[in-house]
């Protein structure tokens, strides 16, 4: 298993970052990302942690850890921007808290990170097909969600890729120990967003070919 969207106590997450991991590393994942929310204020103090205990953890545990960011209701005209800073200061993934149904995230969000090239568009709620297509140009991964509200619109959005060949991940958007998904639960949520029997294993294997693109091949 692999997971490319967790929170630590460095952002809303219960956990810091070495207890997290640990309870990954007991499900026996094979990669975690740490992608605590920032925006201008902070991200400067959060990403190099996160760098650091990345650093510490994967010199000592078998999980592979991926320092990263999800910059979060960031307003559309300052995400190309953030997502150069973000990778400036360390973060190997950058993920984007994309337009999902339960929060009032700006109008543009969606669009705005694909054209400045995140990793992933978290939970990107009604996203259109043109913005689909452009993520499948550009090489940005959609999300499949485990989390609770966000997942509204898992169906819709695996709709939306497949038409346009985008690629899909899988993630939990932990917060808490009770959010990090199982295997089988995992695969509930892929195929509660309609995809196929098995698609659980085509996710992963996106995932993987994402670590790759970033330098942390598994």
């Amino acid at each position: 298993m692999i997971d490319l969207h967790t929170h630590s106590l460095f952002s809303d997450g219960a956990l810091v970052p070495s207890e997290l991991i640990r309870r990954f590393e007991a499900l026996d994942y094979e990669a975690v990302a740490i992608t605590d929310h920032v925006d201008s204020s902070c991200l400067d103090f959060v990403v190099p942690r996160i760098v650091k205990v990345s650093k510490d953890l994967n010199a000592v545990q078998s999980v592979k850890v991926i320092p990263g960011v999800e910059l979060t209701h960031v307003p559309p005209a300052l995400i190309g921007n953030l997502v150069r800073r973000a990778r400036e200061l360390g973060a190997a993934l950058v993920v984007l808290h994309g337009e999902t149904l339960v929060e009032p995230v700006a109008p543009g969000t969606n669009r705005a990170g694909v054209d400045a090239g995140v990793d992933i568009l978290a939970h990107p709620g009604l996203i259109t097909a043109e913005e689909a297509a452009l993520a499948a140009e550009k090489g940005v991964f959609l999300e499949i969600t485990g989390r609770p509200g966000h997942a509204f619109s898992n169906g819709h959005v695996a709709r939306k890729a497949q038409e346009a060949g985008a690629g899909l991940v899988l993630d939990s958007d932990t917060h808490a120990p009770h959010d990090i998904l199982t295997l089988e639960m995992a695969r509930k949520v892929v195929e509660g967003a309609g995809l196929p029997e098995g698609s659980l294993d085509t996710l992963l294997e996106n995932s993987r070919v994402l670590l790759k693109k970033i330098g942390y091949p598994l």
